[in-house]
């Protein structure tokens, strides 16, 4: 059984879905990817039994075949092969698959389709469409904050709350929190569910540049992404989301405003000096004044700068992980943010002095015990 497709376009789509193959899966048919060729489409899944990948493309062909191919030696092929028609000859009593190409001919050991793992589908599902460049955003700025925890397991993923007036997107590891809220995304039902941080990565990885449309449905146990010619399924995190509205802080007197690129310079350069375990940076507060410094006493090294801010409310001192402000500041796209505090023992809360349009975004971050020096 034969059939022809083109080597660039097979290559764009087994790129797309090809973040979900793992080289040790704990099957190892999940080396491959499933090729299922019918109708002049060849439909090409990839899974690591939690989530899973299907890729649509036309190629030429006069019968159907399922066959599973090795998903690393496959790639590594078309990579270095130039733009072509390329032809697959599937021995299905043996399964091997055969390559041929206007340089040349490749031999490939592929395996019994029907030992891939079934996809499941959509049954009694809710659906929402959402835009692929609001839905990337979303992404984008909670995904940094989830945990790795696997003792946590709540925490490993985005949780996506879908209402009637907004929908809210957010993600904690314990000493961060993003509380991402969108007007312009509604649901005709409230529904709350945990989408996994591997799953959300390869999503966002394999939205196209241009705008599109992207469904997403949803049952109990897995969630449902489709657009273009791709989709994506993965199984949801069955565990309650850590309320998140309690922890935070509601009065904030003490506020800090200031230039976005100017903090995040400071802070990488300061960071450099703190200690490689804590990262810890501390941060004083005098009038329109804001000195940063650290220190890492095992090997004596230190520094400091001085900024210029606007800021209201007493005086202090509080310390941070230079590493989680600077992912924060990194994922707020405002020229000018604001920090609202409490007191050096709480947690401070993160915003763009001005929100886009249609978005409301809101980082908290805990902070870290000063060291008495200075």
């Amino acid at each position: 059984m034969k059939f022809v497709v083109s080597s660039s376009s097979l290559l764009k789509q087994l790129t797309a879905i090809s973040g979900v193959v793992t080289t040790n899966p704990i099957v190892p048919i999940l080396e491959n990817f499933l090729f299922e060729v019918g109708n002049n489409t060849l439909v090409i899944t990839a899974s690591d039994l939690q989530t899973s990948m299907i890729a649509e493309i036309t190629v030429e062909s006069k019968s159907s075949v399922n066959i599973c191919v090795p998903a690393k030696i496959l790639m590594d092929t078309l990579k270095n092969l130039p733009e072509q028609p390329v032809t697959f000859t599937v021995d299905e009593n043996t399964y091997s698959v055969e390559l041929s190409s206007d340089n040349g001919r490749y031999k490939l050991a592929g395996e019994n389709a029907t030992d891939f793992p079934k996809i499941p589908a959509v049954k009694n599902g809710f659906a929402v469409d959402i835009a692929s460049d609001i839905l990337g955003t979303a992404i984008a700025n909670t995904i940094f904050a989830t945990s790795t925890d696997e003792l946590r397991p709540a925490m490993n993923g985005v949780s996506f709350s879908l209402g009637e007036t907004s929908s809210t997107f957010a993600s904690t590891d314990g000493h961060r929190l993003v509380r991402y809220r969108r007007v312009d995304i509604v649901s005709e039902t409230n529904i709350a569910i945990i989408i996994p941080r591997k799953a959300l990565t390869l999503l966002k990885s394999s939205l196209p540049s241009e705008n599109t449309n992207v469904q997403l449905e949803f049952n109990t146990s897995n969630a449902f992404f489709s657009f273009n010619n791709v989709k994506m399924i993965c199984r949801l995190i069955d565990e309650r989301f850590p309320d998140y509205e309690n922890a935070i802080p509601v009065e904030n007197p003490n506020k800090l405003t200031i230039d976005k690129s100017e903090f995040l310079s400071s802070l990488k350069r300061i960071s450099i000096y703190a200690n490689k375990t804590t990262h810890q940076v501390r941060l004083k507060f005098t009038g329109s004044e804001l000195q940063i410094s650290a220190e890492d006493l095992d090997f004596s090294n230190e520094a400091n700068e001085r900024l210029v801010c606007e800021y209201t409310g007493e005086d202090m001192e509080i310390g941070f992980n230079a590493k989680f402000l600077i992912e924060m500041l990194n994922n707020i796209s405002s020229k000018t943010i604001s920090i609202s505090m409490s007191a050096p023992n709480r947690a401070g809360i993160l915003t763009p002095f001005e929100n886009a349009k249609n978005e409301d975004i809101l980082m908290l971050v805990m902070p870290v015990m000063l060291n008495n020096y200075a």
